[in-house]
Parts: structure tokens; C-alpha cells; sequence
């Protein structure tokens, strides 16, 4: 019954969202971008934007909110260019140890633009054609989802895409029992459970789009294993 409901994140904080030092926030980011590898949490996001159709603008302007180290630009720079697809890319985070972490861990040459500030703020004299995030809906509470949801149909001209977690035990138990194994820095070893029980069902999808005037039949919500639940706008 515990994850029945939705937690709102004023009630159950987590640590990575607190005051941290710059070394405990690079250490959290390292070990979230290796339970992206293991756990495959690149894979919803690029095979959504591969199902794009072609004849994007040249290059193409994606976005991603709440970029954190930046390791989901870096799969979608390694993507397009396998791929043969100009792209401008730019992560924003209302962290300013993000943008300093990304731009430690990420090569100049890919040209990636990294932003301290509130999204939401964000307009760029480039319009923008994708807007991504991933793992960061959850720490939003209900009115900063439906916030995220316009600013996003506003500003996207091509689509967005929102990769975040599902809520369930089974998931939760999932993350523990790697978790063990792993040695992961603590504050994701607090956080990982913690976030299961902030993140969504399709039924906390459906109530949200509707608030923020997102038309359903455009949209899209996938369940990727192992524990993910994405949405998906297309226009």
C-alpha cells in the first residue's frame, strides 16, 4: 500500500537535493550515470528520438532540463553523430555544481552549452526543437510537473520527452538488490528508495497532462524495464 500514492518531495527530501559539498554532488552524478549504464536508462530517450521523423531543422536544438553531470547530452552527442545528425545541445540545471561538473566530464570538442538557471526562465534566441529530462520530474512536487508540462509544450516545436521512474515495490526491491553489490556513493544509496516512492504511475501522468492542458491523444506513456515510466509528445 506504500506506493499507492504519490510522495510529495517537501515530505520525503532527498539528500542530493539538500546543501552538499561540490565533491558529495560529483560523487552522487558518477554513480547515477553508472546506474544509467546498468540499468539501461539512456535507452527510452534515444529510441524515442530516433522514431522522429526527418527533415528536422539542421542542427537540431535539444535541450535537457535538469542535466545534472550532462551524461544523457554526451549518449545523444554519440548518437547523432553515429547517425549523421547535426545537433545543438544545451543542459540546464538550477544547480550551479552541475554545469561545473559537465563541463569537467564532457570532451570541449562536442560543443555542449551548459546553463545554470530555472528552465522554465529559459528562452534562447535559437527556438528550441526537443526538450529532454531524465530522473528529474520526480523531485519536482505536482504544481512544478504541470509548470515543466507547459513550458514544454510551449517552447518544444518538434516534441519533448520526460524519462523518469515508476513507482513501484518491485523496482524499489530491484534498486536494492544492486545496490548491495554496487558501492554506490551514499547519498544514492538514501535517495534511490526515496525516489521510488516520489516517482509516478500512468494514472499520476494522466491527472498531470490534464492539468496542464497537454492534449493526451499526442502523447505517449511507455513503461521501459527495468523501472522506468516515460512520456512522449510529438507534434
Amino acid at each position: 500500500m506504500e506506493f499507492e500514492l504519490r510522495i510529495a518531495p517537501r515530505d520525503l527530501p532527498e539528500l542530493m537535493d539538500g546543501d552538499c559539498s561540490y565533491e558529495d554532488f560529483r560523487g552522487c552524478l558518477g554513480s547515477l550515470e553508472q546506474i544509467n549504464r546498468w540499468l539501461l536508462g539512456y535507452r527510452p530517450t534515444l529510441a524515442w528520438l530516433k522514431r522522429l521523423p526527418p527533415g528536422l531543422s539542421d542542427p537540431v536544438h535539444i535541450v535537457d532540463v535538469g542535466c545534472g553531470g550532462g551524461d544523457l547530452l554526451r549518449q545523444i552527442s554519440a548518437c547523432a553523430r553515429r547517425r549523421g545528425i547535426a545537433v545543438e545541445l544545451t543542459g540546464i540545471d538550477l544547480n550551479p555544481f552541475a554545469a561545473r561538473a559537465a563541463t569537467e566530464s564532457t570532451p570541449k570538442e562536442l560543443g555542449i552549452m551548459w546553463l545554470t538557471g530555472d528552465a522554465l526562465e529559459y528562452r534562447p534566441e535559437k527556438p528550441v526543437d526537443i526538450v529532454v529530462s531524465s530522473l528529474m520530474a520526480h523531485h519536482l512536487e505536482d504544481e512544478g510537473v504541470v509548470a515543466l508540462l507547459r513550458w514544454m509544450e510551449a517552447i518544444a516545436q518538434v516534441g519533448w520527452f520526460i524519462n523518469d521512474l515508476e513507482r513501484s515495490e518491485w523496482s524499489c526491491r530491484l534498486f536494492g538488490w544492486v545496490e548491495r553489490i554496487a558501492g554506490w556513493h551514499p547519498f544514492v544509496r538514501h535517495d534511490g528508495p526515496v525516489s521510488f516512492r516520489r516517482a509516478f504511475r500512468e494514472e499520476d501522468w494522466v491527472r498531470l497532462l490534464t492539468a496542464a492542458d497537454v492534449p493526451q491523444n499526442a502523447v505517449s506513456v511507455e513503461h521501459w524495464r527495468p523501472g522506468r515510466l516515460c512520456v512522449g509528445r510529438s507534434k
